[in-house]
């Protein structure tokens, strides 16, 4: 029978099922089954297409939560120098899609756990929070659990999430917040006419180019306590006009704004809109927010998990905000969050690996954490 107390034929069980988003491939299969080994009672949960799992063990408070994913995304068209799928070990390393992002950190924190009690039951709660759709739309997993847990009265009092935060040595970065994301597609009305007359059209090419020079004329600000400033990048201007004497009806541009803690997703949507209607009459706004920015400020909960990477590894990391968005978003919602695991280098490219060595270092770490939240 498997050692529940080593990560690594864990993640290598993980990682041979192919649970490209949305497949789950048994990939939850198998994480229950060491879970109901360890003692926790199983929530299987199916959203759509989407499988999902909760599981808990222990029913009182401190109640703290491991959230993650069990999907990846596709091999790519590189070559690998081994199978994906296969959790092979070379020289030390463990090589396959998930094996960092993230897959290797489910294992280790499932080895923590089974490491953890073989020092005795405290008292509290720990629990699994993991979805098959955090690399595809978002929108069927952990959104829909969290729900769940809400409704069930199973909301954490803090939640650790397991993506590869570390840039360069284990334990070196916390992910204590995120930056807010939304898209933006702008499409400006004009009149189409002939170039060589053009007061009888109204060109919409310049008018959109007007705008998108006033958005990005100046930063949208200058950073905040926690976060970076904002950026807003223009990623597409398109009008499809195959004609050169013609001056088209309408011309069509895309952006992203990456925000903090300064603004909202409907406070930058208002902003754009008002500049737009200072160059155009005519337009139309299409907004998609795919998370607001959150921190989890520092205070008794990120000093215990500060204080717990540090004693393992004598690295002092540092509390930081950048990088994309995770489904830590959602979980900002219910209850405090914060993000650690593996170094990042080499997460959705080919030969993706993490050496075994730091898959079991990353387990006594979480082993630790464990032990502060629930002493």
């Amino acid at each position: 029978m498997t050692d529940l107390s080593d990560p690594l034929p864990l993640a290598q069980a993980l990682i041979r099922c192919a649970s490209v988003t949305p497949a789950d491939a048994g990939a939850q299969d198998a994480l229950a089954g060491m879970l109901e080994r360890l003692g926790f009672t199983i929530h299987r949960l199916r959203f759509g297409e989407i499988e999902n799992l909760f599981a808990r063990m222990g029913t009182d408070g401190p109640h703290v939560c491991f959230a993650g994913h069990t999907d990846v995304v596709p091999v790519g068209a590189a070559n690998w120098h081994s199978d994906p799928f296969g959790g092979e070990v070379r020289d030390g390393v463990l090589y396959g899609r998930g094996a960092c992002d993230m897959k290797g950190a489910i294992a280790a924190f499932v080895a923590a756990v089974a490491q953890h009690g073989t020092q005795g039951q405290p008292r509290g709660s720990i629990s699994f929070l993991i979805t098959g759709d955090e690399e595809g739309p978002a929108v069927d997993g952990t959104v829909k659990v969290l729900e769940w847990m809400q409704a069930h009265s199973q909301v954490p009092d803090f939640c650790l999430v397991g993506e590869p935060t570390c840039p360069v040595r284990l334990g070196d970065m916390v992910k204590i917040g995120r930056r807010g994301s939304v898209n933006m597609t702008v499409t400006v009305h004009g009149t189409q006419g002939h170039v060589a007359y053009p007061h009888r059209a109204d060109n919409p090419v310049h008018r959109l180019v007007s705008a998108l020079a006033a958005l990005t004329a100046a930063p949208v600000d200058a950073g905040t306590d926690w976060f970076e400033p904002s950026t807003l990048q223009v990623t597409s201007i398109d009008v499809g006009n195959a004609a050169t004497n013609v001056i088209p009806a309408a011309a069509r541009a895309a952006l992203n704004i990456r925000f903090n803690d300064a603004h909202s997703g409907a406070s930058l949507t208002a902003w754009v809109r008002a500049t737009l209607a200072r160059y155009a009459e005519r337009f139309d706004l299409d907004v998609s927010i795919s998370g607001e920015s959150f921190v989890t400020k520092p205070g008794p909960q990120v000093e215990i998990l500060r204080r717990a990477i540090q004693g393992a590894t004598g690295i002092d990391p540092k509390l930081d905000t950048g990088g994309g968005t995770s489904d830590a978003r959602f979980i900002a919602n219910y209850c405090p969050v914060a993000e650690f695991g593996l170094v990042g280098a080499t997460m959705h490219q080919a030969d993706e690996r993490v050496p075994v060595a730091e898959l079991r270092d990353l387990a006594r770490i979480y082993r630790d954490i464990i032990a502060a939240f629930l002493a």
